[in-house]
């Protein structure tokens, strides 16, 4: 079963879409595609009024603690939390009311995975309350995964195996096209038939949606294995492309199918 999964990104205490592409450290040629004038926790009230679940807060950046934690506090138990997570502050976040923490960086010591801090990581927060982040990049045939703010190709390629392995020591995993996130120019099909074939747990794509149709698209090619975030085209966030309210809709009617189909 596919399931629109909603997001809180923030940059400098704002709730933002950007397009994740150009999150550059020192902020040169950022590309943002909203601002919003509502509190992170604003969206987390709306998402746990329409009870959606598994959704991310992604803190891009320092200056976005206060914002975060406030909207883990409206959804407790509602959201995972992303953004410089690592052994010292993992805890915390979850006694803040994080499902799962999200990790990426911390576990690829200079751009290669380190599988004792993973390991180390895993044992230390529970395998099921970890949140790998494989957000890649294509280059040629295949898909790299990217890290700090995606500027940063590691020697990790998505595959079969390296998905076997990784699961192992996490409950999902969250993967970003980093090449089309924030471009509203419709989802990496080919990544997400990989993601559905690869990954034995749960897997999130985000990265270029542009229509409800998406949800249907990655229903069908995920096998009903892939969850997908939209962002920028959301009509909550500044977009035109893609009613808020219709993803709700189609939640609900994917937890009824799912529903029936245990009650037979």
């Amino acid at each position: 079963m596919c399931v629109f999964r909603p997001c809180i990104d923030l940059h400098e205490g704002k709730v933002k879409q950007i397009v994740g592409a150009t999150l550059a450290e020192n902020g040169r040629g950022l590309r943002t595609n909203f601002v919003s004038d509502r509190s992170a926790a604003w969206y987390a009230e709306l998402f746990k009024r329409d009870g959606l679940v598994g959704g991310h807060v992604i803190m891009l950046g320092p200056g976005n603690d206060a914002e975060a934690r406030a909207a883990l506090q409206a959804y407790p138990g509602g959201l995972q939390i992303g953004g410089g997570i690592t052994p010292a502050n993992a805890t915390g976040w979850l006694e803040a009311g994080a499902s799962h923490v999200i990790v990426t960086s911390w576990v690829f010591y200079e751009g290669k995975l380190d599988r004792q801090r993973l390991r180390a990581l895993s044992k230390f927060v529970g395998r099921n309350r970890l949140v790998l982040d494989l957000s890649c990049r294509k280059v040629g045939d295949e898909y790299r995964v990217a890290i700090n703010r995606w500027q940063q190709l590691t020697d990790v390629i998505l595959s079969k195996a390296m998905l076997s392995e990784l699961a192992e020591w996490c409950a999902e995993f969250l993967v970003h096209a980093v090449d089309r996130e924030g471009l509203r120019v419709g989802i990496d099909r080919e990544l997400v038939c990989k993601l559905a074939e690869w990954s034995p747990i749960p897997v999130t794509y985000a990265g270029g949606a542009n229509s409800i149709a998406d949800l249907e698209e990655v229903t069908r090619l995920g096998q009903g294995r892939v969850d997908l975030t939209i962002g920028s085209a959301l009509d909550i966030f500044g977009g035109t492309q893609v009613r808020y309210e219709d993803c709700v809709a189609f939640n609900r009617r994917e937890l009824a199918k799912a529903a029936a189909r245990i009650d037979r």
